[in-house]
């Protein structure tokens, strides 16, 4: 793959966009046919923009800022998507993408972020996503370690977007002991908390999913109706 940039630096990221709209990938899955070609990361030192080949786009909501190697220094989490394998989780930081899991392996397949956080207290950051929140519903965690990701644990029957949605639903809460990914179950009817606990992702209902105020609700610890 070739992605050309207008610098490579090892500067700090302190905020990132996606630009050059294109409509090249005819998915729509975020309720309009309009992705995005390039990717702008400002860091303490500049500008770097990162522009994908036509196969490819980034297929998302809004990049996320996040240390992931508790380093001081953000990385940005991005879904780019090849219009023949589907989407990817992709890791960028100033000089470039840095790491990524693989395509899911078709076209016309995503993945919805949920967030990045110490998810079983062990130091190193994992993150979450739903694999195919349309299709597959399956909370799948990766842990960034050492510049690259690996898996740790998957579970099904959870979801965070329906199609058409232009946001992302859910995201990862601490109400005091421990971080919980916030998804809805695959049905729509009911809010999940999931914990990562010796490898293993355990989820339990917290109460009935309505709207998108529920995630709200369940985000900022409190009680669900």
């Amino acid at each position: 793959m070739a992605i050309t940039a207008t610098a490579a630096s090892a500067d700090t990221v302190l905020s990132a966009q996606y630009g050059a709209p294109t409509d090249r990938y005819d998915h729509g899955v975020l309720g309009d046919a309009i992705e995005w070609g390039r990717l702008d990361i400002t860091t303490d030192d500049g500008l770097r923009s990162f522009t994908l080949p036509q196969s490819r786009v980034f297929e998302d909501v809004a990049p996320r800022v996040v240390d992931l190697d508790n380093d001081g220094a953000p990385e940005v989490i991005v879904v780019e998507t090849l219009a023949s394998e589907g989407a990817q989780l992709a890791i960028y930081d100033a000089s470039g993408k840095i790491a990524a899991t693989p395509h899911i392996g078709l076209t016309n397949r995503w993945l919805a972020p949920i967030g990045a956080a110490d998810l079983d207290g062990d130091g190193v950051i994992e993150i979450a996503y739903i694999d195919r929140p349309h299709l597959a519903k399956t909370l799948r965690v990766w842990r960034y370690e050492n510049g690259a990701l690996e898996p740790v644990a998957d579970l099904g029957g959870l979801t965070n977007h329906r199609i058409g949605e232009a946001d992302i639903g859910g995201g990862i809460r601490d109400c005091g002991d421990g971080p919980e990914v916030i998804t809805a179950s695959a049905d729509w009817r009911e809010v999940m908390a999931t914990r990562l606990t010796d490898g293993v992702l355990r989820t339990r209902s917290i109460g009935a999913h309505v709207d998108r105020g529920s995630f709200a609700i369940a985000l900022a610890c409190a009680q669900l109706p």
